[in-house]
C-alpha cells in the first residue's frame, strides 16, 4: 500500500484533494485528531468516486437520506485522507531540516472505508481489555429470518436496541436451563445488518462467555457442551416475543404465527464449537474480522463504468466466489442501508461484561474459577491499541519518524485542525524560547 506525503504550501495549507467531492458543499469536521494510517490508493478511489458522482442524484431518488447526517458522513468519507480539509500533523527533522512527513486526519465516517481498519484496531485492544482472564470464550451468531429483515429496517430505531437485549436475554435462559440453575453469562454484542452479498440481513454475533456465574452458590459454571437443538428453540422464542411485544400490530402476530409454522425446530444460530482461543491467540483479534468489518473492502470491487458496478463475494449457499453487477445507485444504497442511526451503540456489554457489573464481580468470578479444576490459564491476551507509527511501519516496512535524510527521529511540527486552526507551531515556540533567551542575555 501506497503511501503519500504532502509537501508544504505556503501558509502551511496543502492541496492535492484525490477526488473532488460533486455534491453540497459541507464543512468538515473530523470527530477527533487521529492520523491516518496511509493515504489513499486507486482503490479507495473507486469507492470515493461511485458516491462523488451519484450521491445527490441517490438523495434526490431517496428522501430518506436527505438529513445533514447522511451528508456529513459522506462528505467526510470524500475528504478523508486529505490534510487540506481533515487537518494534519507535520512531522519535520530538527536535526537537518530536510527530512518532512505529512499526515491527515481521519474521518471516522462509517462509510469510510479506510477508517475501517484502524476501527478493527481499536476495537481488538477495547475488547479484550475487558475480558475474564482464565474464563473460555465462544463465538455466538443468533440470526433472523428472511421474512422479518424488511420489519427490521423499516422500523430500524424500535428494534434494533431491542434485539440486542434479546440476544442476550436469550443466553442467559439458555445457559440456565442447560445447567438448571440461574447462571449470568457475559456478552459482548456486536450487530451485524449485513450480508456477504451486501443485501440487509440483521444478525448479532456474540462473543459469550462459555458458562455463567451463579450467584447464589458463588462459583463459575463451565458449560462444555451447547446443545445446538435448545439453542435454536430458545432463540425463536425470546426474538419472536420480542417482536410481537414491539410492533403490536395484526401483520406482526400473523408474520410470527407463520414463522412458528414454518421453523418447527427454531432458527439458524452457529456456535463455534471448541473453545475461542487457543492460549497463543487472543478472542478479540479471533473474532474482529466478522464483528467489525464494513459491508463490503476495496478488494472487492472489480468494475466501475460510471454506470454499474461490479463486484465479488463469497456464497454461504455455494460455497464458491459470486459475482454480482448492479446499478450504481443500488450499490451506494446496499452501502449506505448498514449505516445506523445518530448516536447507536452498535457494540453492546451485557451481563458480566456489563461495565457497571464488570469491576463488581470480576474479583468474584476469580475466586469461583480457582475452584474449578482445568481453567484454561492466560486464555485472555491483552492487546495495545497500535499507533500510527506502528501501523505505517507494519503496512510498509518503513517507520514514518525516521528521516531519510539523516536518520535521525523527527518530531511534530505543526499541528492544523479545518475548525480550530493552528493548533501547535514549533517553529513559533522555538522563535519565542529564542526571543526570550536573547532577550534575557541582553539584560543587565
Amino acid at each position: 500500500m501506497g503511501v503519500s506525503v504532502y509537501r508544504p504550501m505556503r501558509g502551511g495549507r496543502r492541496g492535492g484533494s484525490v477526488v473532488q467531492p460533486r455534491h453540497r458543499n459541507k464543512l468538515i469536521t473530523p470527530t477527533r485528531c487521529d492520523p491516518m494510517s496511509a493515504a489513499p490508493s486507486r482503490d479507495w478511489n473507486v469507492f470515493k468516486q461511485i458516491f462523488a458522482d451519484h450521491w445527490e442524484p441517490l438523495q434526490r431518488a431517496h428522501p430518506r437520506y436527505q438529513t445533514p447526517y447522511y451528508d456529513d458522513l459522506v462528505a467526510k468519507m470524500l475528504a478523508c485522507g486529505n490534510p487540506e480539509k481533515m487537518g494534519y500533523l507535520e512531522y519535520r527533522c530538527l536535526q537537518c531540516g530536510q527530512g518532512t512527513h505529512v499526515v491527515a486526519m481521519s474521518c471516522k465516517s462509517s462509510l469510510c472505508l479506510r477508517c475501517a481498519k484502524v476501527a478493527v484496531d481499536t476495537w481488538v485492544s477495547q475488547v479484550s481489555r475487558v475480558l475474564h482472564e482464565g474464563v473460555i470464550y465462544r463465538h455466538i451468531i443468533l440470526t433472523v429470518p428472511a421474512m422479518f429483515r424488511t420489519t427490521f429496517y423499516q422500523h430500524a430505531a424500535d428494534m434494533l436496541s431491542a434485539f440486542m437485549r434479546c440476544g442476550a436475554h436469550c443466553l442467559d435462559d439458555f445457559y440456565s436451563t442447560v445447567r438448571g440453575k440461574a447462571l449470568r453469562g457475559g456478552y459482548i454484542t456486536v450487530l451485524h445488518t449485513h450480508g456477504r452479498n451486501g443485501h440487509y440481513h440483521p444478525h448479532l454475533h456474540v462473543l459469550a462467555t462459555s458458562g455463567g456465574y451463579d450467584a447464589q452458590g458463588e462459583r463459575w459454571e463451565h458449560l462444555q457442551y451447547l446443545p445446538y437443538d435448545l439453542l435454536r428453540r430458545t432463540w425463536q422464542w425470546h426474538l419472536l416475543t420480542m417482536l410481537r411485544q414491539t410492533l403490536k400490530t395484526e401483520a406482526m402476530h400473523q408474520l410470527v404465527d407463520t414463522c412458528f409454522r414454518k421453523y418447527p425446530d427454531g432458527l439458524v444460530t452457529n456456535v463455534q464449537k471448541g473453545a475461542v482461543p487457543t492460549q497463543a491467540h487472543s478472542v478479540a483479534r479471533y473474532v474482529a474480522k466478522y464483528v467489525v468489518s464494513p459491508p463490503i473492502s476495496v478488494r472487492r470491487i472489480d468494475r466501475y463504468d460510471g454506470q454499474r458496478v461490479t463486484y465479488h463475494y463469497r456464497s454461504h449457499l455455494t460455497a464458491r466466489v459470486e459475482h454480482e453487477t448492479v446499478a450504481v445507485d443500488t450499490f451506494i444504497g446496499r452501502m449506505v442501508q448498514h449505516t445506523m442511526p445518530k448516536g447507536f451503540k452498535r457494540i453492546r456489554y451485557y451481563g458480566v461484561q456489563a461495565p457497571k457489573t464488570f469491576a463488581k464481580v470480576q474479583v468474584a468470578i476469580r475466586a469461583a474459577l480457582a475452584k474449578v479444576e482445568g481453567v484454561v490459564k492466560g486464555a485472555v491476551k491483552i492487546i495495545a491499541r497500535l499507533t500510527y507509527r506502528q501501523r505505517y511501519a507494519q503496512s510498509t516496512g518503513r517507520d514514518p519518524c525516521i528521516c531519510p535524510h539523516c536518520g535521525h527521529e523527527m518530531g511534530v511540527w505543526r499541528i492544523w485542525h479545518p475548525t480550530y486552526g493552528v493548533i501547535h507551531d514549533e517553529g513559533e515556540v522555538i522563535k519565542r524560547g529564542t526571543y526570550a533567551a536573547s532577550a534575557h542575555r541582553a539584560g543587565p
